[in-house]
């Protein structure tokens, strides 16, 4: 099984925070292994507390439904096909977010990972999650 190694963590970590300076989105940034298991993180200075647990979501979310969350979230909409999702792991512990910031990792095809990031708008965190996972060549 293909996983994110700790040094291509670290560097779409490094990306991501890049990006989230230079659109001024003080950020929280997970960067998670192919298992849904914590690789790597930072809380940018000035993030929002809740920001920590969010990212960390968006990322476990990312690499359980195999897609970017924001392409899950009409479907979890009332009247969507998968409404009521983002309390599906509940039970377990996890929460699954279905609005913009996790993006699935993956380099040639192979998926490799999940970035989780939370602290600006669903937009402005699937920005910062693309830039680190694009420094993989993803």
């Amino acid at each position: 099984m293909a996983s994110l190694s700790l040094d291509q963590a670290q560097s779409a970590l490094a990306a991501s925070i890049a990006k989230a300076a230079e659109i001024a989105s003080p950020s929280s940034i997970s960067v998670i292994d192919d298992g849904r298991e914590l690789l790597a993180f930072a809380r940018m200075d000035d993030a929002l507390l809740a920001s920590v647990a969010i990212s960390q979501a968006k990322a476990y979310t990312s690499r359980s439904l195999g897609c970017d969350t924001r392409d899950a979230e009409s479907l979890a909409q009332p009247g969507g096909p998968l409404y009521g999702l983002h309390t599906a792991h509940l039970a377990v512990g996890r929460a699954l977010i279905t609005f913009g910031g996790g993006v699935l990792v993956t380099v040639d095809g192979v998926v490799l990972g999940a970035i989780g990031v939370a602290g600006g708008t669903p937009d402005q965190d699937h920005e910062v999650a693309a830039a680190g996972a694009a420094a993989l060549g993803a």
